[in-house]
């Protein structure tokens, strides 16, 4: 016996990729609906060898349905997840309206599953953001074992982050730049994202930092340790898919690297690639369709006392998105649900 899963954003690039997920993990489905907006409505979606037409969200009805899958803004969120979470769906949201709820569980399967049993305060789970997500399934282990003090942090975002308008912009500007008077002016971001990297991601908050990078310092210390100190530089880079993160860690006890390796390799969807030669370590196009968060360049760091650096990159549709949603959903399964 399965569940009754709704995918709500359907058509989008994460609820595409929470339909293909669901299917390549096998997750237990009895019924799937995949909701859209009404200027949606009728698009075909593909869930596994399955093709389904997308259902009018506005006027679904969510009584008799496990759990609904969010893929849709925040604004958008805020109007349907409590009448699902009020029919008895549980909802699982990848927006960033309930992530700083502290009576809304943020969850990162492999590092928090015990906070799935928190649904029960307003039936929904929250999605983290993506380069969150990536960045502490590295960072459990080696805190597990060391206890982390520090953590600064530059990230390296693809434009599939921004949703498919701006993958369409770099795609533009770049033909753009070779063919004469075909320029593409920037429409998403502030400045050109072809062949340039923007130190800007979301909004500025009013001591400088920008809302990415205070969205990574309150997740981290919600999902891993309020103890933990976190700074966060956020760079947008014209990269189709994939988020890189460069993170340089002060442990208090030393943690020698050759152990912290060892420590990766063993970790629950972790991937380790460190060779210290050319190409041994994995880049954002490698990383494409796969489930792994992947590790390199891990290397004591001579400046701090018990300190190490690594490289960390992800799929950010994956498990920046819809791979931790569905995960979740499979927690939420196994420790609550229980059907079958």
């Amino acid at each position: 016996m399965g569940y009754n899963v709704a995918v709500v954003g359907a058509t989008g690039n994460v609820g595409r990729e929470m339909l293909n997920i669901l299917a390549e993990r096998a997750f237990p489905v009895d019924r799937i609906a995949a909701l859209a907006s009404r200027r949606s409505l009728g698009t075909e979606v593909s869930f596994g060898d399955k093709t389904l037409t997308t259902a009018d969200l506005e006027t679904f009805d969510f009584k008799g349905w496990d759990m609904a899958l969010f893929a849709i803004g925040s604004d958008a969120t805020k109007a349907f997840a409590p009448k699902a979470a009020a029919a008895g769906c549980v909802v699982i949201d990848n927006s960033s309206l309930y992530r700083y709820d502290p009576l809304v569980p943020l969850v990162v399967p492999e590092v928090n599953a015990a906070a799935v049993d928190g649904y029960k305060n307003k039936n929904i789970i929250a999605n983290p953001n993506c380069s969150t997500a990536q960045m502490v399934v590295a960072l459990k282990p080696l805190h597990d074992r060391a206890r982390i003090k520090r953590v600064v942090v530059s990230t390296y975002q693809s434009v599939s982050g921004s949703g498919k308008e701006a993958m369409d912009e770099l795609w533009n500007q770049t033909k753009g730049i070779f063919v004469p008077g075909q320029e593409v002016e920037p429409s998403v971001y502030p400045k050109q994202i072809a062949f340039n990297v923007i130190p800007h991601i979301d909004v500025f908050l009013e001591d400088g930092q920008t809302k990415e990078e205070w969205k990574m310092v309150a997740e981290t210390k919600k999902i891993l340790d309020p103890n933990i100190k976190v700074t966060a530089t956020c760079v947008r880079v014209p990269v189709f898919v994939g988020h890189s993160e460069a993170v340089n860690i002060e442990f208090e006890d030393f943690l020698d690297e050759d152990e912290a390796r060892d420590i990766l390799r063993e970790a629950p969807g972790i991937m380790v690639v460190d060779k210290r030669e050319p190409g041994g370590y994995v880049t954002p196009v490698e990383c494409v369709g796969d489930y792994a968060t992947f590790v390199s360049r891990i290397r004591q760091d001579s400046t701090i006392e018990n300190g190490l650096n690594l490289w960390c990159v992800s799929d950010n549709l994956r498990k920046g998105a819809a791979l931790n949603a569905v995960q979740i959903a499979e927690t939420l399964g196994n420790r609550v649900l229980r059907k079958g």
